[in-house]
Parts: C-alpha cells; structure tokens; sequence
C-alpha cells in the first residue's frame, strides 16, 4: 500500500471514473482560513455523467454476482487504508474544509467506522420466509437497486458522503457520486482513493464533481436507480421533484432548526456546555446544529450570561493552529447569509450578547438573546456560530415552540428529571431525539433522518441501510407448475 494517499498531482484537474482522468474544465480549490489555492476540481458534465451511470450498470452486475465476503473483504480493507492514511485525510479536511483538528479526526474516525461496519451488510440476513402452503416455498428477499447516486455536502464531506458510499457498495450496487466541488477532494476523491487501493472493481465507483446541472443530469439518468441527497431544503425540494418525474427512489436528509430545551432543575454548567458544542461546533455548519435554545425562564438570565462567556472565550483563526475552536465558514455566500441573519435579528428586537461581527471568512461564537418567535434567526437556518436564546415558562410553551418550525431533524432535552424529559419528547415532532444531550449526534449505527422539511421520512444508517439501498423481491417456489384453467 502506498505511503502517501495522493502522490503530486494525483487528484489536480482530475476526475475518477474507475481510473483517473483529465477534465475538460476545472474549479480552483481554495483554503478558506488563507485563500491559497489548493489546486484544481475537474468538473464533470452531462455527457461524463451518462458514459459513467452506464458504466456503473455494466459494472453492477459482476460486484451484484460476487460472494458476500468478496465484497466484505474490499470494504474491510478500505477501512484500513483509511487507518493508514488518517492524518493525511485529516490535515486534508483542516485545509479544504476549515475544519479544526479535533473535528476532523471525529469525522475521519466516523467514515472508518462507517466502512467497518457496512463491511457487516454483506453477511447478514437478506430477506425472509413467508407463509405458504405445503410443498413451496414463499420468500421476500432484498435485492441490490443497481446504480445510486450520490450528492454529498460541504460540511462534513468525508462522512456524509461515505455513510451512502459505503453502504451502497456492500450491498451490491454501483455508485456515482457528485461531491460538493468546494470540498470535492475530502469529500469525493479521497473516498475513490481508499477504494482503489482497496482494489474495489474499477469502473463501479465514479466520482465527478459538478454543479446543479450536473446534479440534475445525475437524477435524470435512466441508468441512476436511486438518489442519496444531502443538502439544503431548497436544493431537496428540487432534487425530490426531479425524482419523482423520473420515478427514481430517493432519500433526502436536509437542513434543521433543531431545539435544545433546558428545563429549570438542569446544571447551568452543563447546559452552557451543551449549548456551546451544538451550535459552535465547526462554526455551526451542521445540519443538527442547536438552532434554537430555549430555556426555562428562572434560569434563563444566568444561562444567558454564562454561554456569552464561554463563546467570548473561543479563539476564531486558522484551523490549523491547535488552539483555535472555530475556524472559517465555508465561503463569503455562507458569511453575508450568516451576517444578514444576526443584523436582521439585532433590527427586530434580539440582543447580541457576544459576537456578531466578521474578519474576513472568520465569524466569532454569536450569542443572541430574547429572539422572539416572529424574529427570522428563530426561524432561518443560520448554518453559522450562532446561538438563539428563547425563554420559556412552562413544559407545554417549551412544546409548542420547539414544534413551531417546519423543520423536523433534532431535540435534546437537559434535565435531571428523565420522565419529565421522555414525555416532553414524545411530543416533539423530530426524526432524532436526545435526552440529556445536545442535538449533533451520529453513530454510524443508528438510523438517521428527519421528517418535514427535514426531510422525506427516509433514514440511513445502521438497520435503515437495508430498507434504503436494496429493494424487495418476492419469490415462489413449487414443485411443479400447476395446471390453470380459465
């Protein structure tokens, strides 16, 4: 196994279609804590995505026809690979994607965990045996859907591809996927890397990044049985509406105006802690990020001074320092977005007790106090460092604000009194939910998904691999044909 993942040049203008390829137009890959370009994307377009979906279907049925531990074995030893070269794809994520270091080691570490436990999917049980009469037999099994396609984020581009990538894969289907071009070497060239130096089949994994257009022509393809997409809301609703005139299957995990709600016999200590990592952690560019805290009121304007405090603390600056708690946002898009949202909150009522201005991409740990539900920040998903502090008086105002959004990803509940918690969550309308713990949760092994603009009801991950990447087939069994008579 080589010793580095990328030789010089490796991935520069390139696109991964089995083999590596020259594009024909390239995107620059820009640091965002320097501005320094890192090199190039080659950006693929619709005729590179027709010739590779129906490679990937050619591809299929031979992966589809291997033994259960031929595939197990490939993708146990991608994750090796991904072990070999962990700080490389660190320092990689650092620099392509702002992220600090201790992010980055947690996603690397959930992708390889990711890949060790989808190298599981092949060896277990596929379907099961239904009643029927004496003498046959009556089976539902799961079959693979062919080709899926994959289009992944920025935010965490390494994980949030793989956890589709490599599911997809050991259940016996090929895969396009279409990374973010901003993020398209952590988060599409790495993961095409590891395959092939765990010798996965060429011409079963293609990775082209690409703009909407490109995201379109994928979902469009008749050879693309299904679409994995993450992303924002507005961008799901274009991507469910595509799928549905083309009839594909596809499964949408979007945006979230998650609530952390702090009930009154909660440790501030604590609570201020929660608060702090769910809406600060990778400069609140999280999907499940703590859009909202909302907090009982007779301890709402200690809890309010203490989070100022912490988020007054954390150093903003260049991810590669190790001292630094935020890094930059992804782009000037993502800050003027960011901006507008805390200006336009302070112009209707909201007070900013920490934060709240920008040097440069670098935004500082924001703390928005008394925002109330008319305010746009309690509604708006920020996708930056910033906390929104609501008070409350009683469970059921706590309820009724944390179901006032359409939105419907993550809850948390902080509390001494579990009861108290688990019958308030089983009144919230969300996908995850988390007692004793703030809303940015994964662990690979649970099934993950939202609901309303959250998205489609679909989950992935864990048990809810089998449900999204396979598809049933029913099958008879006689001893001989019977004779039917009209």
């Amino acid at each position: 196994m080589s010793s580095t993942l990328f030789s010089d040049d490796h991935w520069n203008g390139k696109l991964f279609t089995g083999i590596w390829t020259t594009g024909s137009s390239n995107s620059p890959v820009i640091e965002p804590a320097t501005g320094a370009v890192l090199g190039q994307v080659a950006m693929a377009d619709a005729q590179i995505i027709r010739k590779s979906a129906a490679t990937a279907r050619e591809c299929q049925k031979a992966w589809a026809g291997k033994s259960y531990d031929q595939r197990a074995a490939i993708l146990r030893r991608t994750a090796v690979a991904a072990e070999q070269h962990f700080e490389e794809i660190v320092n990689l994520l650092v620099k392509e994607n702002g992220s600090v270091r201790a992010k980055a080691q947690f996603e690397v570490s959930l992708s390889i965990k990711c890949l060790q436990e989808s190298s599981a999917l092949p060896a277990s049980s596929c379907g099961e045996v239904l009643p029927s009469a004496p003498g046959q037999l009556s089976l539902a099994r799961r079959r693979p859907l062919g080709v899926v396609g994959v289009i992944s984020p920025f935010n965490f581009p390494m994980y949030l591809a793989m956890r589709a990538v490599a599911p997809a894969l050991a259940l016996g289907n090929g895969v396009v996927l279409k990374p973010d071009p901003r993020t398209a070497v952590c988060g599409g060239y790495t993961i095409a890397r590891l395959f092939e130096l765990a010798d996965l089949p060429s011409g079963l994994l293609h990775v082209l990044p690409g703009d909407g257009m490109v995201g379109a022509a994928l979902i469009a393809d008749p050879d693309i049985a299904m679409i994995q997409f993450t992303g924002s809301t507005q961008a799901g609703r274009k991507v469910a509406e595509s799928a549905g005139r083309h009839l594909k299957k596809v499964s949408l995990e979007l945006g979230g105006k998650n609530s952390l709600i702090v009930l009154d016999d909660a440790d501030i200590e604590t609570a201020v802690a929660n608060a702090a990592w769910g809406s600060f952690l990778h400069q609140g560019q999280i999907c499940m990020a703590s859009g909202r805290i909302l907090v009982q009121r007779n301890i709402y304007d200690r809890f309010v001074i203490e989070l100022a405090t912490l988020a007054s603390s954390l150093k903003v600056g260049n991810p590669a320092d190790s001292d630094v708690a935020l890094g930059p946002l992804i782009n000037e898009a993502q800050l003027n977005h960011v901006a507008h949202v805390v200006r336009t909150a302070r112009e209707t009522g909201a007070k900013v007790m920490a934060g709240g201005n920008a040097d440069g991409l670098f935004y500082p740990a924001t703390v928005l106090a008394d925002v109330s539900p008319a305010n746009d920040a309690f509604r708006s998903e920020i996708f930056g460092p910033v906390a929104v502090l609501t008070p409350f008086d009683t469970d059921d105002e706590a309820i009724a604000l944390a179901n006032d959004t359409e939105y419907g990803l993550s809850a948390g509940v902080i509390t001494r009194d579990v009861g108290r918690a688990l019958r308030i969550g089983d009144q919230l309308r969300t996908g995850l939910l988390h007692i004793n713990d703030q809303t940015v949760n994964d662990d690979v092994i649970n099934p993950f998904g939202g609901i309303g603009a959250s998205g489609n009801g679909t989950s992935i991950g864990g048990p809810a691999n089998w449900e999204e990447f396979t598809q049933w087939q029913w099958v008879t069994v006689k001893g001989e044909a019977p004779k039917y008579i009209l």
